[in-house]
């Protein structure tokens, strides 16, 4: 995973019951590429974490969801867990967030559950995703298109299924993150706002 991600910063957004090794593993290896990585949450303080369904550790908040926007970071990273994206998709600010980065045409990386936010934010239309199995029905109601793969990349938009699909996943979600912005994160704010989004 050679990706070059000096001066980038990367938001990671989770809250209590997130998969601690699809938090833990891309923020290392954000950081072994040179990045600066914030774990963005629904409150201060730190969160939780789980393995499968056994709480592990805690992990200390860098910033509150609501005091925060796109507009300082370079790319999105959404782990899973079952009740982290659960969470997070009821609150209204953290939805906003994730339909940001695709209003500014950011790079986004989700995993697992993880893609339950892009449902909830609008912005599966038209494009095509993975995700762990369960979530498949969700995602082709929203109008994307759901396939079981390691690691899918759409314009911008990675996707995996599962922690053991972890290494293709970093790998992809660097290379989008030293890439920049794709036109087509974009299009699918568009699509949900059903207006132009400069």
């Amino acid at each position: 995973m050679a990706h070059d991600l000096n001066g980038k910063r990367i938001a990671i957004l989770a809250t209590d019951g997130v998969e601690q090794v699809e938090l833990t593993e891309p923020m290392r290896a954000i950081r072994e590429a040179g990045a600066e990585a914030q774990l963005i949450s629904l409150e201060s303080g730190s969160i939780r974490a789980v393995k499968g369904m056994d709480k592990a550790d805690t992990f200390e908040v860098d910033r509150v969801v609501a005091d925060t926007t796109a507009d300082g970071y370079d790319g999105l990273v959404i782990p899973g867990g079952v009740k982290n994206p659960d969470k997070l998709r009821m609150d209204r600010t953290a939805v906003s967030f994730v339909r940001s980065f695709f209003a500014q045409a950011k790079p986004v990386a989700a995993i697992c559950h993880g893609p339950w936010m892009l449902v909830e934010a609008d912005v599966v239309q038209g494009r095509t995703l993975t995700s762990y199995p369960s979530l498949a029905t969700d995602i082709r109601n929203a109008g994307g298109t759901w396939v079981d793969e390691e690691v899918r990349v759409d314009q911008g938009l990675v996707t995996s299924r599962r922690p053991d699909d972890l290494e293709a996943f970093m790998d992809k979600m660097l290379e989008e993150f030293a890439e920049g912005t794709h036109e087509g994160q974009r299009d699918s704010a568009r699509e949900a706002a059903g207006a132009t989004i400069g």
